[in-house]
């Protein structure tokens, strides 16, 4: 959260803004595409009364919300839910979505005199230079005006007196159903022992982490949780491990590309920034009654699995 926004949330005593609530409201990351979406509309027709969301019926011109009249001069606004973090595997769809944009008025007669992509989520240096050049070069080459709002930027709309409403709509009220969580078991000092010369730990190793204790004791849970819901194959259970797995496979992956730009092939911070995300993200499914140990003991298991890595050089150790 930027300065302004988090001094503006203090002063008026509303808790602070968390994209992940969209997932959390929907269930999954499709629904929080939509309920982002939906967001965004209300948003934007809080800060110009003329705002309008279009639907897609069959397809929707490349227009989300949209501001003018579609028989002269428009304003588009582009929803994207990336998340955690815009990358540059984002980088096709953003072009492809602006260049929708563009084609569809020209098709059907009307003038497109800005382009605003919305994500709640901030871009990697990489995507953020990569941005820059492709925002240049294209408003040079089409004149539309492109801009972005990032997750600051809608922050800062979003604490605005105006927009309280849509705030507490989508962000204050919703606290998730309690769940009874899977209970932490503890790690003998022979299974620890045997451990040793697991994958996961290896990696470890290799990025410079001398203590492995608690990264064990991680991995054990998670084992133990994954092997009892696919020995019980209950649908939502099996369902819920395998988009956690996806989950963490997918913070990983970003901060990994994040990080890559760096000289140092032992990627210092990697583990520590992805462990902090998983702690702290609100988007895994309810039905794993999974607690922080179990979290980051399944991206452990994707270590162990040899799809993911601490150092530049992963498959190599692996």
């Amino acid at each position: 959260m930027s300065a302004t926004a988090a001094a503006m949330s203090l002063a008026s005593g509303e808790p602070p803004i968390n994209f992940a609530a969209h997932q959390l409201r929907a269930g999954n990351i499709a629904g929080a595409r939509d309920d982002f979406e939906q967001m965004l509309a209300m948003l934007l027709a809080a800060i110009y009364p003329g705002a309008r969301a279009i639907t897609a019926n069959p397809g929707d011109w490349g227009i989300d919300i949209l501001l003018g009249e579609l028989s002269g001069l428009v304003v588009i606004w582009q929803s994207k839910y990336f998340w955690p973090v815009v990358g540059r595997s984002q980088q096709a769809q953003i072009r492809e979505s602006f260049d929708s944009a563009v084609a569809a008025a020209a098709r059907n007669g009307y003038r497109l005199s800005q382009w605003v992509l919305c994500v709640p989520a901030s871009m990697d240096a990489q995507t953020a230079q990569w941005w820059d050049n492709w925002r240049a070069r294209r408003q040079r080459e089409t004149g539309v005006a492109i801009e972005l709002w990032h997750e600051n930027v809608l922050r800062n709309h979003l604490v605005r007196p105006d927009c309280a409403h849509v705030r507490r709509h989508f962000y204050d009220p919703y606290v998730p159903a309690q769940v009874q969580r899977t209970p932490v078991r503890d790690l003998a000092e022979d299974a620890a022992a045997a451990l040793e010369e697991a994958l996961f730990v290896r990696q470890l190793r290799a990025a410079g982490h001398t203590e492995v204790g608690a990264a064990k004791r991680e991995y054990f849970n998670a084992e133990i949780l994954a092997r009892e819901v696919l020995d019980k194959r209950v649908p939502a259970e099996v369902s819920a491990l395998s988009e956690a797995d996806g989950v963490v496979h997918g913070i990983w992956e970003a901060r990994f590309n994040a990080m890559t730009i760096t000289g140092d092939p032992r990627l210092p911070g990697l583990h520590a920034e992805v462990m902090r995300e998983i702690r702290e993200s609100g988007v895994f499914p309810a039905p794993l009654r999974a607690g922080p140990v179990h979290r980051c003991g399944l991206m452990h298991r994707v270590v162990e699995d040899r799809r993911a890595g601490w150092v530049r050089h992963w498959r190599e150790v692996a």
